[in-house]
């Protein structure tokens, strides 16, 4: 059955470059040709798999388009995962290593990134926005280890977070007012945690007349503002030059007249120049991994002094606490639900 949808994907594709005819009447006129041998049954059965085949992605296609897949990881050949909002689970496909490294580079086609034993890791958006990341050996052990998490095409808001259970109408309206007051908030948790989509709600509930300038590794951040500009890092060729890291453009942010500054995760040295902005008169929203409100501030402080060493430890928590107004800490129970467990006031300054 495998090797009849190969050979129907391969005519199919043979169509398609001949006669441009598009994937799915490609695909139906192999299947009427092969209709003498094939019951209408055995017909339905190889559509699909002739369809992924056809389309470059094989078996992951079913996982991509299916909309309660949140995340696809594959960590060896022959086995996909894949996580839900029920929990983790795998599936044992037909995939070998070459497979793997196939798909890999289609996926990487459109980014403009790279991968390979010069550069074993790449981050990089997808066109439907979904964020891959991929890690080679001999950084791996022995085989690909590759991670799509899939792009959420709906705005998050503040109402939806409550009606999905994340947070409570009291924390809805806390957050809120926080937001409209030009507080700067920081939202922590551990990975998976749902920081992201807590970020996307609080953006999504900033006024109109507002100019927000996000900053991310790879573009995740889904919102719905009308005056914003996007900008994400980029790696240096291979001669070693022109990368763009995240203290480059948080630099670059201020001199774009931001009402909002919004980085998706801070990790590093930008924290000194992010917080220095929120201390300048620009509000805006970081996430940052954490298990606690207390220990994300306590992380925060810390950072700055990655980007200067003649920072005092004093300095650095005395701009953290004049900065940042809130934080909203973000948990994943047992059953796999997001919910923000937590939001401190750390202080009124914005």
């Amino acid at each position: 059955m495998n090797q009849t949808a190969t050979l129907i994907a391969q005519q199919a594709r043979g169509r398609a470059l001949l006669f441009g005819l598009p994937v799915d009447e490609s695909i139906n006129l192999g299947l009427a040709e092969s209709s003498e041998n094939l019951s209408i049954l055995q017909s339905e059965l190889l559509r699909r798999p002739a369809t992924e085949k056809l389309s470059g992605f094989g078996p992951l296609q079913t996982l991509l388009d299916d909309p309660t897949v949140e995340e696809i990881w594959i960590n060896r050949p022959n086995e996909i995962w894949f996580a839900t909002s029920t929990g983790n689970h795998s599936q044992i496909v037909e995939f070998s290593a070459q497979q793997i490294e196939t798909v890999v580079e289609r996926l990487l086609k459109s980014t403009g990134r790279r991968i390979d034993r010069t550069s074993p890791f790449v981050d990089a958006g997808l066109s439907d926005g979904s964020r891959l990341h991929v890690v080679i050996p001999t950084v791996t052990r022995a085989n690909w280890c590759v991670n799509i998490r899939k792009f959420r095409a709906e705005a998050r808001s503040l109402s939806w977070l409550q009606s999905a259970g994340m947070i409570s109408a009291q924390q809805a309206q806390q957050l809120l007012e926080a937001v409209l007051a030009g507080r700067s908030i920081l939202v922590s948790g551990a990975t998976q945690a749902g920081k992201t989509t807590v970020l996307t709600a609080l953006l999504n509930a900033v006024g109109e007349g507002q100019r927000i300038v996000t900053i991310e590794d790879t573009f995740e951040i889904n919102c719905n503002a009308q005056d914003l500009v996007a900008m994400q890092t980029r790696e240096s060729t291979p001669e070693g030059v022109a990368a763009v890291d995240m203290r480059r453009l948080v630099r670059e942010s201020l001199r774009m007249r931001p009402n909002r500054i919004v980085v998706g995760e801070v990790r590093g040295g930008e924290a000194l120049d992010l917080l220095l902005a929120f201390n300048s008169g620009s509000a805006g929203f970081c996430t940052i991994h954490a298990n606690s409100a207390s220990e994300a501030l306590e992380k925060l402080s810390s950072l700055p002094m990655l980007a200067s060493a003649n920072l005092s430890q004093k300095f650095a928590r005395r701009m953290v606490q004049t900065a940042i107004g809130l934080v909203v800490h973000c948990e994943r129970d047992s059953n796999g639900l997001r919910k923000v467990v937590e939001i401190l006031e750390v202080s009124s300054a914005k």
